[in-house]
């Protein structure tokens, strides 16, 4: 191992000089001093050509909010289905329960984990593995996570499962959740290691924790009364179970989605599947990912908004962005300016290898501008953060941005052509846990 440099005189004059000589330091300084980097940085000549005018623009519906949890890609979701129950109910708008499927995620999710620990009993203490399971549950997932939820306990409108302090602020729940679920671990791995048997007690586990989610989200309805005036000012009344309810309105065949990703990692050749281990809601569930060139990817979610179908989508949403204005763009930022000439030249692969960006935000792709030569150039975006922010919760994103920080999309598989189409028939190669494309599900 090469022998470690201390900081020493002879390097620090070497900074002072360097500092000392700039000219910018102290305007730069003062400038940072009483004001947030982002804001001294935003370049509003760069940001003045992100407008909210779209070739392609699908969906102004109100804008949800997700408040105090991480449940952006049920929102996300939620958005894309409630617009096909809107139009098919022939309502101007709804809103579907996002409660009721966070309710089934925490569930699942608690005996993924439980089968989990059970799964990897003989890991030491210690254990890589081990340890990133005993993180334990969050609010976050994936694409095939909310079609597996929805193909299982169907979807309701919110009337019928209204969110709770607790579903909207989860993450003291959640903190208790977990150090129960970790004792439970230590007491299923300790029956493992007698030889003594685990499925009566697992159960039980299952069981206090069912009752424990009832308390924090309410008790998820088996039927309810659906009562509405169409737009015509129709009155209808019907009662229905969730599946009834999803069959009858909102009506999409989610088997037909997939996740397309864009991740050009050397571990991940393009024009292959992959999945992640232990990355999952329901054991009976999977994630699958397509990973393809961006251009290819664009490709795929053009057609399918031409089409006039909304595209859910996962990114980094920590990068470059103002949240006033609705802007996700690195060229409306001088960051490397305000900050003495710093350069930023990191790939989007070195970023993920690196861990500099993972998917840590899922939203939904409502319209974007094609160029004269109909090449996009700026993309609007659903957001779940309320009214409040952006253009009444609505962003806008650059061409530049969505190509670097965007790295999940949902499509229709009529859109994949037939090399994409045999690339995802393939076995998935699995990834560790703690892979970057496994990021937004936790």
């Amino acid at each position: 191992m090469k022998k470690a440099r201390m900081i020493d005189k002879e390097l620090l004059d070497k900074c002072k000089k360097m500092t000392a000589e700039d000219s910018m330091m102290r305007s730069l300084g003062c400038a940072l001093s009483k004001t947030d980097l982002m804001d001294a940085a935003y370049d509003a000549n760069a940001g003045r050509k992100l407008t909210m005018d779209f070739s392609i623009d699908l969906c102004s519906s109100k804008v949800t909010n997700q408040k105090s949890s991480g449940r952006c890609w049920i929102f996300a979701a939620m958005n894309v289905l409630r617009e096909a129950a809107a139009k098919n109910c022939g309502m101007e708008s709804m809103e579907l329960s996002q409660n009721y499927i966070a309710f089934w995620d925490k569930f699942e999710k608690i005996n993924y984990f439980l089968e989990a620990i059970l799964d990897s009993a003989e890991l030491p203490v210690g254990n890589r593995t081990l340890d990133w399971l005993l993180q334990g549950l969050n609010d976050g997932g994936q694409w095939d996570m909310i079609a597996d939820l929805v193909k299982k306990y169907g979807v309701v409108p919110k009337t019928a499962m209204p969110e709770t302090y607790q579903s909207s602020n989860t993450a003291a729940m959640n903190q208790m959740l977990n150090t129960k679920l970790r004792e439970d671990a230590a007491e299923l791995r300790a029956l493992v290691h007698e030889g003594k048997p685990t499925e009566a007690r697992k159960e039980e586990m299952l069981c206090e924790m069912y009752r424990a989610l009832c308390i924090c989200f309410g008790n998820p309805p088996e039927s309810f009364d659906f009562d509405y005036r169409d737009k015509d000012k129709n009155y209808h009344s019907q009662h229905l179970t969730p599946q009834e309810f999803y069959k009858q309105y909102v009506k999409l065949d989610l088997s037909d989605y997939v996740s397309v990703i864009n991740a050009p990692t050397e571990d991940k050749p393009f024009g292959h599947c992959y999945t992640v281990k232990y990355l999952g809601n329901l054991v009976e569930g999977s994630v699958r990912y397509l990973n393809v060139e961006m251009n290819e990817l664009k490709d795929l979610v053009i057609k399918q908004m031409k089409d006039g179908e909304l595209v859910w989508f996962g990114s980094d949403c920590s990068k470059y962005a103002d949240r006033t204005f609705g802007i996700w763009d690195q060229d409306s930022f001088a960051l490397g300016e305000m900050l003495g000439g710093l350069s930023f030249q990191m790939s989007k692969a070195q970023r993920l290898d690196y861990r500099d960006s993972a998917m840590n935000h899922a939203m939904v792709l409502t319209g974007v501008n094609l160029d004269a030569s109909g090449k996009p150039n700026r993309w609007k975006i659903e957001n779940s953060w309320g009214e409040d922010k952006g253009v009444k919760g609505y962003f806008v994103a650059s061409d530049h941005w969505f190509n670097e920080f965007t790295y999940q999309v949902v499509i229709n598989k009529k859109y994949l052509n037939e090399a994409q189409l045999a690339a995802l028939s393939q076995e998935p190669k699995e990834l560790e846990p703690w892979d970057p494309m496994g990021s937004l599900a936790v």
